[in-house]
């Protein structure tokens, strides 16, 4: 369980307009470089770099030049307040804590802090996306269970803002997707037109009826969202972009001459098998990735408690952050992290 409450409303971090205009300036510039990164793994085919099964390669290249619908994406950021904002990581398939960005700390601020100011029009920024994409609908939303019950809020959530958005909806459980021979179809055996999953695709295209991918079906996120969210391109935006502000060095064959890095494995979730080396210091976690293979990237400066700024991207556009502090005594975000509001000056 978390140490002390997820949400924790007894702190909050405050931002002056400028800092925010600066992350929002370097999420909006890092997403193109990301997108200009994965061009290039797909021109270079260099997908065996980052792990991407053979199998899947046809798919992301048809699915990157058909460009069906994507919805939302989160990118970490180190931001201490002395360096520009830094890149950790792009979530861009299944990214989660979005229900406490987007609606909890708005309410908060609305009972707190009511004159004040929020970087925060993700909920809107969701609406509008999902009225563009009425000709997709009905749409239907699939989750797996989890303990925490985040996958269920967060598809709940989503798919909440696309029936605001009027769209028919349904939502089921990722093992209840059936294949019927022809068709992908839910348990009342209705064809699945256009399917939001809150499930990763790296796993998606071991299942049973993955020979099946993409059939009739519109995926949210589509599958070329593989390559932002593999660590893997972290090494990628280095090479195309060195010395860049908002990048830290990372390497695909080492830690080079990096004295404080992180290796990270190019498809961990929640900071499983992480580990910090800094000087003498070593920090890890266990968990079941790395088989896939690992980046190492240089150590960011982070600020007090060593929060970590998630930077939210709706349909391409920076909508608004939210920010999780790791569990006390420990650098690496994990599942048992707490969410801490924000507000600007």
């Amino acid at each position: 369980t978390v140490e002390g409450p997820y949400w924790d409303e007894s702190a909050v971090w405050e931002f002056e307009p400028r800092e925010i205009e600066e992350i929002e300036r370097a999420t909006h510039e890092l997403h193109q470089m990301a997108l200009a990164a994965a061009q290039r793994v797909i021109d270079e085919e260099r997908y065996a770099e980052l792990g991407i099964p053979p199998a899947a390669v046809p798919l992301i290249k048809a699915a990157w030049y058909a460009e069906p619908p994507s919805i939302y994406g989160r990118l970490d950021l180190a931001c201490d307040g002395v360096n520009p904002p830094k890149l950790l990581e792009y979530n861009a398939d299944t990214p989660t804590a979005l229900v406490e960005a987007a609606v909890a700390q708005w309410y908060w601020l609305q009972d707190v802090s009511p004159s004040a100011d929020q970087f925060n029009s993700i909920h809107e920024g969701l609406v509008e996306k999902w009225k563009e994409l009425a000709p997709w609908a009905p749409v239907h939303f699939a989750h797996v269970d989890t303990l925490d019950g985040e996958d269920l809020m967060t598809a709940t959530y989503l798919r909440d803002t696309a029936q605001q958005a009027g769209l028919a909806t349904y939502g089921l459980a990722v093992q209840d997707i059936g294949w019927d021979g022809e068709y992908f179809i839910d348990l009342e055996d209705s064809l699945i037109r256009t399917l939001f999953k809150l499930y990763p695709w790296e796993w998606l295209v071991n299942e049973a009826f993955a020979a099946h991918l993409p059939g009739t079906v519109t995926w949210i996120e589509p599958i070329w969202k593989m390559l932002l969210s593999n660590k893997g391109i972290l090494a990628v935006l280095w090479e195309m972009y060195p010395d860049h502000p908002n990048l830290l060095p990372a390497y695909l064959d080492g830690s080079r001459n990096l004295l404080r890095f992180v290796k990270k494995p190019l498809l961990s979730r929640e900071g499983a098998n992480v580990t910090i080396v800094d000087g003498v210091f070593t920090e890890s976690n266990e968990g079941d990735y790395g088989d896939e293979g690992f980046v190492w990237q240089q150590l960011a400066a982070l600020p007090k408690n060593n929060a970590i700024v998630g930077s939210w991207l709706i349909d391409q556009t920076p909508r608004g952050i939210g920010i999780r502090e790791p569990k006390r005594g420990t650098r690496i975000t994990t599942n048992l992290a707490r969410f801490v509001p924000h507000r600007m000056r």
